[in-house]
This record gives structure tokens, C-alpha cells and sequence, in this order.
């Protein structure tokens, strides 16, 4: 079973995939000038407005919800894992993955505010929605849109969660001597009372506690690259050398670097695999261009305030081993450490001995609990486009998240991350083939924001009607429209 899960994982993450990623960033980024280099300051501008209704949450809050996703497991453990396999190099084109793929952050949160739907009296969305209801030959729309929400449930609900509890239960239990089953059972029990609150608990406890860790997170690692400033412009130099494979220790694995760094660039900012577009569907704004360059926003705070200080962190410390694939060590500055949380947690004690572990555990766990909030949330409103009816199957889906949840923590490190991959790999290919196919509608949208801004409006608004669009959710409606913004 583990060599058959492993060549499909090769399979779905092989270069095609990488180039699809990132030949839709640079495409839509082309077509709407690069927003996300323009729009940067309005980007934190949103952030202070509106206020929470009573079907969806303000623009911070749905801001704090989709940034607290992308600061999860995949920026700590996953870069180490990117390293491991593809060396230094991998964090460069982490970056171009960030830099290029939040243009499609952006188009999938426009497209999921322009489709959602109310149901249950909360707000739902994502690609499946704008799957069915965006694309013109609705039998393909709705195929894709019934594919896509059935391996979204697979993902999120029965693989990619263990990754995230494994991930927490391992840690805090080494770090705090704990065991193991009992920090499962505890944990489990804490994200069950969570779930049952709806969606503004979940908002509410996304913006308590990630925002505070990812702070304290930021500069525990700013603090351990300054202790070794001086060593700071050789690392920048392996991680370009490494990335184009004229570094002659790691030349050998410059392909590996590609792969590895968009894998758990994937796997840790969600570019291309559309999970985002569902925490976006639940904001409050004037305009869905406005929710957009929120999302592209968090793919930078998840890749340049976490991602890239814990790369360079463990780099700079000589915390981390890279695998020549072989079974040989390439670099092998941990002998004995397995990768992940260990190699951060042993950068940590380069400077504080003994609060590497301890300081990682409860970083990894007010991440990662945020993250698997955000998980089900994905599930459910996959199971709501499938069956928009059901007030049953939802709590059936709690159960059987729990139940995952609570098993992540035996599993083992190989199978977790693998799980993982390969639930993020089949969505992806879905995904960034419909966001091609419905690629002029998104830009059009943003160009109408594009267009009210430069003309002077202040707070622009969405008027589906002049754009000719059809099927967009009734929230724009007119009649309807209550916003904040």
C-alpha cells in the first residue's frame, strides 16, 4: 500500500502539475498587470473594514481565517521537508510560487464571492460553486464541480487532516512528556467543541490565537537570524546557487528543488488547490476584487513572514539534513533527526537551549488547530453544493473529521505527509483547469475594481448586471445587498 500511495503521489506532483501552477500565476498575472504587486497597500487598507453579519464575517476576520490556514504545519514542518528532499534550492522557488501564484489566490477568491450561495443561514462557497454556476456548458461545470467536491471531502475530511494532528500530538507530547493518546484525546475533544459552535466560533477562534503565535513566532526566528546575521548573504547565495543547480553539493538534486518547492508551497499557501476560495466565500465586502487581494495578501504573509524565517532559520543554524534520494546524506548537519519540527526546534536551541521543542509544540498547535478548522469548513461546504438540503450529513461529517482527527495521531510521518499530497494533488489538477476555463470572468471582475479605483471611487461596487454576468449569488443582488464595506 505504501509503494502504491507513493507512485501516485509521483504521479500527481510530477512536473506537469508544476508547470500548470505556475503557467496560470504568470497568465493571470499578465492579464491583470500584476495586482498583487500594485494593490499591496490596499490589500492591508481592507483589512480594517466592515464588521461581521450575520451570514458572513468582516474582511479581518475572513482575512485572519485564510491567512491562519497558510501559517499552519506546512510552514514549519513542511519546510524542513522541503529542504530534506529538495535542499536549499526548494525555498527559492517557494517564492516564485508566492510571488506569481497569488494572482490565482486572487481569481479564486473573486470567483467564489461572485458564486457563493446562503445556506443554513451562513455563507457558502469555493470551486465547486463557481464550477457549476460559472461555467457556460453546464454539464461540464456541474461534472467538474461534483468531481471536485467529492475528492474535496476526501482531502480534507480523511486525509490531509492527519498531517496537521500528527503534527500536534507528536510534538507536544516529546516536548511536554506526555502521552501521546491522551493529548489526542484532549485535543480532539477541544476542536469538537469548536466545531459545534458554527462558523463565528471558528472565526473568533482563528483570530484569538493565530495572529499572537505567528507574532511571537516571527520574532523568535527574526532573533536567531540576527544572532547569526553575518552568515545571512552565504545562505541567500546557496539558496539561488541550489536552486539552479550550480551549487556543487546539491547540483544533483536542482529538479527535486522545483518539485519540492511548490509541493509544500502548495500544501502550506493552498495556490492552485482552491481551498482558500472557501474561507473567501464568507467575507463581507463591497466587491469581490476586495476579497481577492485579501487572499493573495495571505500567500504572502504565510510564505514571507513564516515560511521564508523558518527556511532560513534552519539554514543558517546548519539545522537541517538533505537526502540525496540514494539513501545518502547529501548535508547532514542533525545526524539522527528526522526531518521536520525537529530541525526548527533544534535552530531554536542554537540560541535558547531547551525552548526549541516546547516553543515549536505550541506553535504547531495553535496553527494547526486553526488549520483543521478550516479543514472541515472546506468539507462542509463541499457536502452542502452536493447535498444543499442535508441538516443531518453535516454532523455525520463532524464525526467522521474527529474520528480522522484523533487517528492522525498514530499514523506515521512518511504516510501522513503522503496522505496529504496526494489529496492536494488531485484537487489541484481539478481546479487550475477550471480556473482557466472561467479565467476572462475573474479578470473582468477584478478590471471592474481596477477601473472604479482609478477613476477615483474610494469603496468600488459590484454590478454584476453591467458585466453581463449571469447565475452570480443573490448577495449581489441589489435588493439584497447588506453590507459593511
Amino acid at each position: 500500500m505504501n509503494d502504491f500511495l507513493t507512485n501516485l503521489n509521483d504521479i500527481l506532483w510530477s512536473m506537469p502539475l508544476v508547470i500548470l501552477i505556475l503557467g496560470a500565476g504568470l497568465y493571470f498575472s499578465v492579464r491583470m498587470v500584476f495586482p498583487q504587486f500594485r494593490y499591496l497597500k490596499e490589500m492591508i487598507r481592507i483589512m480594517g473594514q466592515g464588521e461581521d453579519s450575520a451570514k458572513g464575517l468582516s474582511p479581518l476576520r475572513a482575512f485572519v481565517f485564510t491567512a491562519a490556514r497558510t501559517v499552519g504545519v506546512g510552514n514549519i514542518a513542511g519546510m524542513a521537508t522541503a529542504i530534506y528532499f529538495g535542499g536549499p534550492g526548494a525555498v527559492f522557488w517557494f517564492w516564485v510560487l508566492a510571488l506569481i501564484g497569488s494572482a490565482v489566490a486572487l481569481i479564486e477568491a473573486v470567483l467564489s464571492q461572485t458564486y457563493r450561495r446562503t445556506m443554513h443561514g451562513e455563507y457558502r462557497g469555493g470551486p465547486a460553486y463557481y464550477m457549476e454556476y460559472g461555467i457556460k456548458y453546464k454539464k461540464l461545470g456541474r461534472l467538474m464541480a461534483s468531481v471536485f467536491a467529492v475528492f474535496t471531502i476526501l482531502c480534507f475530511i480523511f486525509l490531509a487532516p492527519t498531517t496537521q494532528s500528527y503534527n500536534i500530538t507528536q510534538g507536544v507530547a516529546s516536548a511536554f512528556h506526555l502521552p501521546v493518546l491522551a493529548v489526542g484525546i484532549v485535543f480532539t475533544v477541544f476542536l469538537a467543541f469548536v466545531l459545534l459552535g458554527g462558523l463565528k466560533r471558528m472565526g473568533d477562534v482563528a483570530q484569538r490565537i493565530s495572529p499572537v503565535m505567528a507574532l511571537l513566532y516571527l520574532v523568535m526566528a527574526l532573533i536567531i537570524i540576527l544572532m547569526n546575521l553575518q552568515k545571512l548573504p552565504g545562505i541567500i547565495a546557496l539558496i539561488f546557487t541550489s536552486a539552479f543547480g550550480t551549487d556543487q553539493v546539491f547540483s544533483a538534486i536542482a529538479g527535486s528543488a522545483v518539485t519540492w518547492g511548490i509541493k509544500r508551497g502548495v500544501f502550506a499557501n493552498e495556490v492552485g488547490v482552491g481551498s482558500s476560495a472557501v474561507t473567501a466565500a464568507v467575507g463581507e465586502v463591497s466587491h469581490p476584487a476586495k476579497q481577492g487581494l485579501s487572499n493573495a495578501l495571505s500567500v504572502f504573509i504565510g510564505t514571507f513572514f513564516v515560511c521564508t524565517t523558518s527556511a532560513i532559520m534552519m539554514l543558517i543554524t546548519g539545522c537541517y539534513n538533505v537526502s540525496g534520494g540514494s539513501g545518502e546524506m547529501l548535508y547532514e548537519g542533525l545526524p539522527g533527526v528526522a526531518y521536520g519540527n525537529g530541525f526548527v526546534s533544534e535552530a531554536i536551541d542554537t540560541v535558547v537551549p531547551g525552548l526549541g521543542a516546547p516553543f515549536v509544540a505550541v506553535a504547531i498547535l495553535c496553527f494547526a488547530s486553526v488549520v483543521l478548522l478550516a479543514y472541515y469548513l472546506y468539507g462542509e461546504s463541499s457536502l452542502l453544493y452536493l447535498f444543499p438540503k442535508s441538516r443531518n450529513l453535516p454532523w455525520i461529517l463532524k464525526i467522521c473529521f474527529l474520528a480522522v482527527v484523533f487517528l492522525g495521531c498514530v499514523l506515521s510521518a512518511d504516510m501522513v505527509w503522503t496522505l496529504g499530497d496526494i489529496g492536494h494533488g488531485i484537487i489541484a489538477w481539478i481546479n487550475v483547469i477550471a480556473l482557466l476555463i472561467l479565467g476572462n470572468q475573474g479578470i473582468r471582475i477584478f478590471k471592474d475594481y481596477d477601473r472604479q479605483k482609478k477613476e477615483g471611487v474610494k469603496e468600488p461596487e459590484f454590478d454584476p448586471d453591467a458585466l453581463g454576468l449571469v447565475n452570480v449569488s443573490e448577495t449581489w443582488k441589489r435588493s439584497n445587498r447588506k453590507h459593511s464595506s
